[in-house]
This record gives C-alpha cells, structure tokens and sequence, in this order.
C-alpha cells in the first residue's frame, strides 16, 4: 500500500487488504502485493470510466433537457429505425421495462420537446409508428455519436489480444449474479 494518504481516487476503499473477509481470501490465493496494486489499479480505472460515463450521459442528457429513460428510448428509436424496423410503442415499453400508461406519458413528453414523431403504421392500421425527428437525430448524433465514436476509437487503438483481455474482464462482472443480502439491515 504505497499510494498517498489523501486518496483522491478512492484506491482505500478498492484495497482488498482493508476488509477483513477479502484480505482472508487475498492470503488464501497467495496474491502478491505488486499483484494486489495491479488489481486495485484496474477496479480505479473500472470506478473512474463508471463516473466518465456516467457524467457524459449526464451532459447529454442535459443538452438535450431529456431523462434519462427519455434518451435511452431516443437511442433505441435510432438504433433499430437504421436496420429499418418501423418502431412501436409497445416496442420502446418492453425495451425500456416500462408499463403502457408509462410509455405513453414519455412519447407524449418527447413528442412535445419535438424530439419524435408518431405518424401512421405502414403495415398495422391499429398501431402508431414512432420516428425521431431530423433535428433530434442531428443532435443525438453529434453528442452521443460523438461520445461513442471517441470510445471507439480507443477501443480500435487495441489489440486483439487486449480487446479479448477486457471482454473476458467485463463479461465476467457482468455475469456475477446479484447477491440479496437478506438479514443485512438487522
């Protein structure tokens, strides 16, 4: 533990020697010092791109003035109308987890603000298809698009090997199930 008393990137509280249950398991696996820095460094990198991503949401977010579901749906309305699939509210609702009365109080917001449209289904007469407008794309594109194109782009500078390394990484957190810590309050 050679890194600065302040802590500015909150290494102390990643540092598996400082809880009791993980510095057993630290002995245990025979993970040297040099090895435990590395693995703190990592999980402050891991933190540090949490928070990044999270703040660049957050501008986008702000320059648009939408929510947060208010923008995932955008991005999905994007994402599937380049693959050519007309989109529907029930679509955006299932995408989102969210209820029918829920999705309609958020393309009503949207469609207010101007940032899509709900025009006629071409093949379904009950159902409305939504549309992001021209504007909106423009605006999407140039503050999220920009944002995902600067990511990859890093990602590109890697090689396969490195790629590989941070998939395996990332899938394996991912794949981590959620534990409820039940009795944890009493």
């Amino acid at each position: 533990m050679t890194r600065p008393a302040d802590d500015a990137d909150g290494r102390a509280m990643l540092d598996p020697r400082r809880m009791a249950s993980s510095a057993d398991l630290v002995r245990q696996l025979g993970v040297s010092e040099a090895d435990v820095e590395e693995i703190i460094d990592l999980f402050a990198a891991l933190r540090r791109w949490h928070r990044t991503s999270q703040a660049h949401s957050e501008a986008s977010r702000r320059y648009m003035k939408l929510g947060e579901n208010d923008m995932r749906a955008i991005r999905y309305l994007m994402s599937v109308a380049r693959e050519g699939t007309v989109v529907t509210s029930t679509m955006i609702a299932a995408h989102l987890g969210i209820s029918g009365p829920s999705v309609t109080k958020l393309l009503d917001r949207l469609e207010h603000g101007g940032h899509i449209r709900r025009e006629a289904h071409p093949t379904d007469r009950r159902a409305l298809s939504i549309v992001v407008t021209d504007t909106t794309r423009a605006t999407a594109s140039a503050t999220v698009g920009s944002d995902h194109t600067r990511r990859f782009a890093i990602a590109a500078s890697m090689s396969h090997e490195e790629r590989q390394a941070a998939t395996r990484f990332l899938s394996a957190l991912a794949d981590l199930p959620v534990l409820e810590h039940e009795g944890a309050d009493s």
